[in-house]
């Protein structure tokens, strides 16, 4: 089944489930955002790289107008619903300022993370956010699914949006598998570091090999 909907098209990749607050400054988009709150509907944020629209985006609901000023900006808060696929862009949509899309929804399969491999790469992006004195901004207090991760393990744009592409939750743990083991000797490596600045400073016994 195909659906038309409103589109915001940005350099981001956003997951589902995932939280976002938007400035809404440009006037086409304020008219979107005046209708979603009107109408209650939702709009896509497909996003740009490199220029280009690409065929995939995420389905946002409008969670809260924060504040609206005096001329007409916004700060609004929204929620990753569903991945869409693009099929058509609607360019000019009929006494619209905003572009619109013909979508379709692949099926998604969202899981939390209970499998031995889900609990072992959030023990290593806990131990990655321990090393680099971050650990206040890893979630805590709720299980965590793939998409949850997705933002924490340092991936770039394009490595987010091949994500965005996996349909099950069990790939898209490999795929987030096979990255951090890239990120192993870079991990190795800062351990390592802090061993050393640990060191610093102390007493130490150090001898070329002789003895007397």
């Amino acid at each position: 089944m195909t659906h038309f909907i409103p589109i915001f098209p940005l350099r981001i990749v956003v997951f589902p489930g995932e939280a976002l607050n938007l400035h809404i400054f440009e006037p086409r988009y304020r008219q979107l955002i005046h209708e979603c709150l009107e109408e209650k509907k939702p709009f896509g944020i497909p996003p740009v790289m490199e220029k280009d629209l690409q065929h995939l985006g995420t389905l946002m609901e409008l969670t809260e107008l924060v504040k609206e000023y005096p001329d007409g900006r916004m700060d609004i808060r929204t929620r990753g619903l569903s991945v869409f696929r693009v099929l058509h862009r609607v360019e000019e949509v009929p006494e619209k300022l905003y572009a619109g899309a013909i979508v379709t929804y692949p099926d998604n399969v969202i899981e939390t993370g209970r499998s031995m491999l889900a609990q072992k790469i959030i023990a290593e992006v806990q131990r990655l956010y321990e090393l680099l004195n971050e650990r206040d901004r890893f979630p805590e207090g709720r299980a965590l699914n793939s998409y949850d991760l997705g933002h924490l393990v340092g991936l770039s744009l394009q490595q987010e949006y091949e994500l965005l592409g996996i349909f099950t939750e069990i790939q898209r743990l490999e795929y987030l598998r096979r990255h951090l083991s890239n990120m192993v000797p870079v991990i190795q490596e800062l351990e390592a570091m802090k061993a050393r600045i640990r060191r610093n400073g102390h007493f130490q016994n150090l001898s070329l090999g002789g003895e007397g």
